[in-house]
């Protein structure tokens, strides 16, 4: 069995990254068996420089799309997409765009504990914000995110108090940005290969086929 790697530069308040993630799932699920997928979850920030309290969400909105009736058209598209890939988003619930910085350092923390449980906390800080309405700029909200998907609640409350990895987490933000990334979701196969936006799952299926068949041919050939 081939095996890819995938890194996943996204930001959580990025609703086309949530969409990314869900069409990401799909598309290993389509590969099982034919490849092995490791995935990353790789830091970014929309707004870095947003206040660590966060604003109001949709006045930040609709001065960064060009007013309300903008917002609304993008939050009906987005809606419909999101029902075809299973996501209820819940745009009126949401109140705070936050700062992202602990959200992502508690990515970076629990892909020390595993792959899985990696995923499992991306794919509930996305919920949270786009289903639930919930600030995941709020160390609260963050902690129960961790305890409720198996990390130590005091062990990671212990690690926000002491700054852990705040100059980690904007390294790498910086390096995506010196990769040349400036838009979310990118998807970055292998080291060598990017996938811009939230692509279909048939882009993502056929991408990952296309460089697995790459693989085995520099290998066999023996390059």
């Amino acid at each position: 069995m081939e095996a890819i790697t995938i890194d996943v530069v996204s930001d959580v308040v990025c609703p086309w990254c949530y969409l990314g993630k869900k069409r990401l799932e799909k598309a290993i699920d389509n590969v099982k068996g034919d490849v092995a997928v490791a995935v990353t979850f790789r830091p970014y920030q929309l707004n870095p420089d947003m206040p660590a309290e966060g604003v109001d969400h949709k006045k930040h909105l609709a001065e960064k799309l060009g007013g309300a009736d903008a917002v609304e058209r993008a939050h009906k598209m987005l809606t419909d997409l999101g029902h075809e890939d299973g996501i209820d988003f819940d745009f009126p619930a949401v109140t705070v765009s936050p700062n992202t910085l602990d959200a992502h350092r508690l990515l970076r923390w629990a892909m020390i504990e595993s792959p899985d449980i990696q995923s499992r906390v991306a794919m509930a800080l996305f919920k949270a914000y786009f289903e639930e309405g919930r600030n995941v700029g709020d160390r609260a909200v963050l902690l129960d995110i961790a305890e409720n998907n198996g990390m130590d609640r005091a062990v990671v409350s212990a690690l926000f108090s002491a700054g852990a990895d705040v100059d980690a987490v904007k390294e790498e933000i910086g390096m995506a940005r010196d990769m040349g990334v400036t838009g979310v979701p990118c998807f970055i196969i292998d080291n060598k290969y990017a996938v811009m936006g939230a692509q279909s799952v048939d882009v993502l299926t056929n991408a990952f086929r296309e460089i697995v068949a790459v693989k085995a041919k520099e290998r066999a050939a023996g390059t």
